[in-house]
């Protein structure tokens, strides 16, 4: 596999071509090296990518712990179809953040990092969380599918929502929220975010 290496705005570009398999080590090497020059905010470009297997997945599953384990982000871009139905079928789908080209995974940093001042600023303590027990309907923004219905809406805030019952959607997925709030039943439809999501133990 061959890595070319690029940055915008702060943020690394990795240009990955060829096969992902157990060659691939120095995919690893690449991402630990990015870290140790202090770029913690990686995009993976699989464009070029046209083959990978199971133990490339395993080398792709490394190289996301050691970026998490420090405190950086990863995604992937670009991931043709074939390489993203692998990605399925190993349930690394769930986990990892992929975008459809660079300029919207670019700006999904922009977001983390309005995020990431909202917990600075602790507002989920300035907010206090409602309970709350009614049944809503969530579904992606821009797509039909996938959608969930009869969801259980557990607590609610002026910031977030908590919901339970669901686990078609990963982390910053944009969905939109329908409910109908008691006791005028007055339904309200609401553009939200995937900012977290529960252990399944939780």
């Amino acid at each position: 596999m061959d890595i070319r290496a690029r940055q915008k705005n702060g943020i690394v570009i990795l240009d990955l071509s060829g096969k992902i398999d157990v060659d691939s080590a120095n995919f690893v090497e690449a991402i630990g090296q990015c870290l140790r020059d202090g770029y913690s905010d990686i995009v993976c470009n699989l464009e070029e990518v046209d083959f990978i297997d199971y133990t490339g997945i395993s080398v792709i599953v490394i190289a996301y712990k050691e970026v998490i384990n420090s405190h950086g982000r990863i995604k992937f871009v670009n991931v043709p179809a074939h390489i993203r139905n692998i990605f399925s079928v190993a349930g690394l789908d769930r986990s990892v953040e992929i975008y459809p080209d660079e300029e919207s995974a670019l700006e999904s940093f922009k977001e983390d990092r309005i995020i990431e001042d909202i917990k600075k600023m602790q507002l989920r303590r300035r907010f206090k969380r409602l309970p709350i027990d009614i049944k809503i309907e969530l579904k992606t923004k821009h797509q039909r599918s996938p959608e969930c219905l009869h969801l259980d809406l557990i607590n609610l805030s002026a910031i977030g929502a908590f919901i339970f019952g669901c686990e078609k959607f990963k982390l910053g997925d944009e969905v939109v929220l329908r409910m109908k709030l008691p006791p005028k039943q007055e339904e309200l439809e609401l553009d939200a975010k995937v900012v977290w999501i529960a252990d399944k133990q939780i």
